[in-house]
C-alpha cells in the first residue's frame, strides 16, 4: 500500500531553520504531483507547497514565499521542504501528500489522494 512517510521536525528557534522529509513507497513517484501542507492547533489544515509530476514546477503559498523551498528526488522517492527564516506562525504539523498519477496541481484538499501522519514544527520566538 502506499506510505507517506514525513521526518526533520522538531524544536527551533526563529530564526532558524529546518528541512523536512518526505518518503514515499507503494506508488510510482515519479507520476505523482507532491506538496506539503501544515496544521496548527485549532486551525484547519492549509497548503503550504506542491511541485508538479512532469517539469518539477513549483507553486507556494504567499506566507512562505520567499522563505520555504520545495523539492523532490524522483530516484529516492523523496520530496523536501527546506524551511528559512523560520518564525512563531510556523509552528503546526506538517503533511506532506501525493496527487495523482498524472494529476494537474490540485484547487482542493480533497484531491489530493494520498497523506503522510505528519511531523511536528515548533518555532519558540
Amino acid at each position: 500500500q502506499v506510505q507517506l512517510v514525513e521526518s526533520g521536525g522538531g524544536l527551533v528557534q526563529a530564526g532558524g531553520s529546518l528541512r523536512l522529509s518526505c518518503e514515499a513507497s507503494g506508488l510510482i513517484f515519479s507520476m505523482y504531483t507532491m506538496g506539503w501542507f501544515r496544521q496548527a492547533p485549532g486551525k484547519e489544515r492549509e497548503f503550504v507547497a506542491d511541485i508538479h509530476w512532469g517539469g518539477g514546477g513549483t507553486s507556494y503559498a504567499n506566507s512562505v514565499k520567499g522563505r520555504f523551498t520545495i523539492s523532490r528526488d524522483n530516484a529516492r522517492n523523496m520530496v523536501y521542504l527546506q524551511m528559512n527564516s523560520l518564525n512563531a506562525e510556523d509552528t503546526a504539523v506538517y503533511s506532506c501528500g501525493a496527487a495523482g498519477p498524472w494529476a494537474g496541481t490540485p484547487s482542493r484538499l480533497s484531491e489530493w489522494k494520498y497523506w503522510g501522519q505528519g511531523t511536528q514544527v515548533t518555532v519558540s520566538s
